[in-house]
Formats: C-alpha cells, structure tokens, sequence
C-alpha cells in the first residue's frame, strides 16, 4: 500500500514524514522526493510464530511517499506524481511559529482541496480536447459522457470522491483521479495540544486527527526504553506511526490474512471483502489463474486450539470456494493448479 503526504507549504510535512517513517536525516531535502517503506506492526505475527515455529516473520507494508516542493509553486502537475498512491494524508498547520501567521486549519484543508479539484479539471479537459481532435473517428460516447459529468462537478468545486460511482465507471479507471482518493487529515499541532482544532463541523465527511508532529519526530529518534518514558511524559497511548496505520487500514477498509508456506510467516493486505480467489491473486497470479480451493482457519480459532492439528480436529478449519470473503485474521492456505 503507497500513502502519498501532501500539504501546504510550512505545514510540517517533512517532519510529519520522518515521525511515521523514522527515515531522519540532517540533510535537506529540498525539491527531492523521499519514499520509505515501514512494516504494520501487528501482535498477531510473533503469536503464529509461537504456534508454526517458522524462520522468518514477514510483515505488511506501508510505502510513504512526499512528493518534493509539494505546494511550493503553483504547478498543477506535481499532483501526478501522487496520482499512484492508494490513500493521502494531507498534513494541516495547527502551530504556531516565529513569522507564521496563526493557523488556519480548515480554511487550509479547503484550499488544498481546491488544488486537487482544478488538478482533476485539467485532466478532464485536456482528454476531452483530444478527443475532440478525433471528430469523425470511431470514440467511446460513455467515456465523453462521464467525463463531462466529472467536469460539470469539479467546476461546481466538488472533488469526485463525493461520486465514487463515478470515478469506478471503467472508462475512467485509468485516470486516477486525485480528489477522489481516500484521504486521511492529519493535525499537526503544537507540542501541548492534543485536540481536534474547533470548526470540524466546516468540512463534514472528513477522517480526521492530531499529531503533534515536532515530539513525534523526536520520540522517532529515540530507543525503544526511552519512548516509552517519552510517551508516557506526554500522554501519548501510541506513537503517531501505530496511530496512523491504525486509523488507514480503518479508513480504507482494508484488512490483514496470513500464509504460513515454507520457512516464513507471512502477512498480507487486501480490502475488505476481497474474494478468496481475487486475495490469491495478491500473492501470485498462478495461484489467482488455477485457484481450487482455500483452507481457512481464524486466528482466534486457532489460538483456542492451540495447534493447526488441534483445530482440524476441533472443525474450526474450512475449505472456502472462490467466492468466500476473506476475513481479518484469516489463515489461509491455497489449493491450486496450473
């Protein structure tokens, strides 16, 4: 999963970037892209592994990636380099500094929308100037239709991810649209608060929270002995990288199954309600291609038996068809020929 960080400019999105990623560094990164990719920490593994005895444990992960001289100039084009990224976090001035004007956070959070609309309009319009140069030639009158229904709701300045049907219609797939993303709002607040700024009620349908970006920068730099004390010091339940995982697989529906095939435990990110069949094809192709059949058993089933032996004979391990939903938790084993 590919998370892009987006913001205006002076809102901390570089020290919101190395919080989640512990990617720190004392150089400047002016006008570079920084990718990092972190593992979801999940207490689950290094329970299977208790019961498998495998040699490795093989995580989920997150890719972030800021895009460098986000929100330095006005060049619309910058946001197709987010235009692959599954989700964005888009970080909110709430801090106050030396030379800053006092934060505006949700007049912030409709202008950087603004940004993804007319990016999106751009898009829309020159696809339709160049299907406009194809007059008399053979064009898809459904792709024409839907694209003028998305220009007539981004000049309306909504964002199409308030018409998600819209933007799933197959002539558009391609697209990737940037207003309709998924997107998390992240709080960047001063070190001493930790509360949602007032006025949420200005942006309804919005995920939103607090991180108190300049601590969690620091607490990423810190042994695992002293964080704890830090987090403590501060009343922080969790770091912000735990936090924001949480609150994305949340947001984005998506949720953890597990293989167990060799020598690794290994888990896996799909949505919820992924097909036993469309989640082997996460792991290969082949297995999508020549799918028989899924032996499933669920994690709390397997912990109350103790043993994958215990739960075949207690019934807790199923055999699913192609259909079945995959569940969080699941452990799962793929029957396949090709």
């Amino acid at each position: 999963m590919k998370i892009g960080i987006i913001g205006l400019p002076e809102s901390g999105k570089s020290t919101v970037f190395e919080a989640l990623t512990r990617n720190i560094s004392e150089v400047g990164f002016k006008g570079e892209d920084r990718i990092a990719t972190i593992q979801v920490p999940d207490k689950r593994m290094s329970m299977l592994n208790d019961i498998y005895q495998r040699k490795k444990n093989i995580y989920a992960r997150i890719e972030y990636f800021l895009p460098g001289m986000m929100g330095q100039k006005k060049d619309h084009n910058i946001w197709n380099r987010v235009r692959d990224c599954d989700a964005l976090l888009n970080v909110v001035r709430n801090f106050s500094g030396y030379g800053l004007q006092p934060p505006t956070p949700y007049s912030d959070i409709l202008d950087l929308d603004q940004e993804l609309i007319l990016a999106d309009l751009m898009a829309v319009e020159n696809r339709l100037e160049r299907l406009e140069k194809k007059r008399g030639k053979k064009i898809d009158h459904e792709e024409v239709a839907l694209l003028n229904e998305c220009r007539k709701n981004l000049e309306n300045e909504l964002p199409i991810r308030k018409f998600p049907d819209l933007s799933a219609a197959p002539p558009l797939k391609g697209f990737a649209f940037v207003s309709v993303k998924p997107m998390l709002i992240l709080f960047n607040n001063d070190d001493e608060d930790d509360h949602i700024p007032e006025g949420g009620d200005l942006i309804p349908e919005q995920n939103y929270m607090v991180i108190r970006g300049k601590l969690e920068q620091e607490l990423a730099q810190m042994s695992d002995e002293e964080a704890e004390d830090f987090l403590a010091e501060f009343s922080i339940g969790a770091s912000a990288k735990d936090r924001v995982i949480k609150e994305s697989y949340e947001y984005l529906g998506v949720i953890s199954f597990f293989t167990v095939e060799g020598d690794e435990v290994r888990a896996w990110t799909v949505k919820k309600g992924t097909r036993a069949v469309d989640a082997a094809g996460v792991i290969h192709s082949d297995m999508e291609r020549g799918f028989i059949r899924a032996e499933v058993v669920a994690f709390d089933d397997l912990m109350d038996a103790g043993t994958y032996h215990e739960a075949r004979k207690k019934g807790t391990v199923r055999l699913e068809g192609k259909t079945y939903p995959v569940q969080d938790g699941d452990i799962i084993k793929f029957r396949f020929n090709v």
